[in-house]
């Protein structure tokens, strides 16, 4: 999916959306996520702030909760066992140093 499909699929017109830096902008987007900006889909608290680049709207913010990012991500059609998933979470908790507890519903 393309940023204009994602746009079309959120509703949301690109001149909506705040101006994002030209530079390199993940500083920037942790900046953002201080409980100020809204989920552009529901109007929740955004937890996630990323890019998009639109033709005659240039590099706009786009700010989604967690709910409305999992909702709007397109998947390709295959994914990871769980056993896999959570072996790359627990590693990247690890190295991070934090304490991960995760429970799974519904799996044999």
């Amino acid at each position: 999916m393309n940023n204009a499909d994602l746009l079309r699929s959120l509703g949301v017109d690109p001149s909506t959306l705040d101006a994002a830096p030209p530079w390199p902008w993940r500083s920037a987007g942790a900046e953002r996520l201080d409980g100020r900006h809204a989920c552009v889909r529901c109007g929740k608290p955004a937890r996630v702030a990323g890019v998009v680049d639109t033709p005659g709207h240039g590099r706009r913010w786009l700010d989604r909760c967690i709910p409305c990012l999992i909702a709007t991500t397109p998947g390709d059609g295959s994914s990871a066992p769980l056993k896999d998933t959570l072996a790359v979470l627990r590693e990247a908790a690890w190295e991070a140093g934090v304490d991960l507890t995760a429970v799974v519903v519904g799996e044999a």
